[in-house]
This record gives structure tokens, sequence and C-alpha cells, in this order.
């Protein structure tokens, strides 16, 4: 069930410092994710912090709005706790780690 602007709130609110520090650390990188892997950290990004999908998925002209809710829909289940650690984990693999 999508959550409300109330709970979406208290999740970020609840976010881990490791994920809060994985999303840090690649705002001050000069680090350049391709397409790909922009599409898979909006995806998790957006299922740790609100969680699953709601909405239409956008029309067919609307390609970066179309893939970006495919990305997140592709994560539809997995809780709080798995999204921020496949986050920090693509963030890792983005920096080189």
């Amino acid at each position: 069930m999508p959550y409300g602007a109330a709970e979406a709130a208290t999740l970020r609110a609840m976010a881990s410092p490791e994920f809060e520090a994985a999303k840090a650390e690649l705002e001050a990188s000069d680090a350049q994710p391709d397409n790909m892997q922009k599409l898979a950290l909006y995806g998790l990004f957006k299922q740790a912090t609100v969680g699953d999908v709601s909405g239409k998925r956008p029309g067919l002209t609307d390609f970066v709005g179309r893939a970006k809710y495919d990305a997140w829909a592709g994560r539809t289940g997995m809780t709080t706790e798995q999204a921020e650690q496949a986050y920090i984990a693509e963030v890792a693999t983005i920096l080189g780690r």
C-alpha cells in the first residue's frame, strides 16, 4: 500500500545513518553514474523513502517519467531496509569500492 505524505516523511526521518552517509557521499563525489545506475539509484531511493510505487504509469511519449516509474515499480515489495542496503551497495559500486 502506498504511503501518504506523513508516513513518507516518517520513513525519511528513520533512514539509517549508513543510507544517509551513502547519499551524502555520492552527492559530494565527482562520480558520474550512467543512466542505468541513475535509474537504479532512483528506484531504490524512492522505495526506501516512500515505499511501493503508486499512481499510473506515464504515457508512451514521457520516456523519462516512464523509465523512472519502471525503475521504482521494479522494487515493489522491498522493505525499507532492503532498499537502503541495495542503495548503499549501488553507491559503493559507482564509487569503485
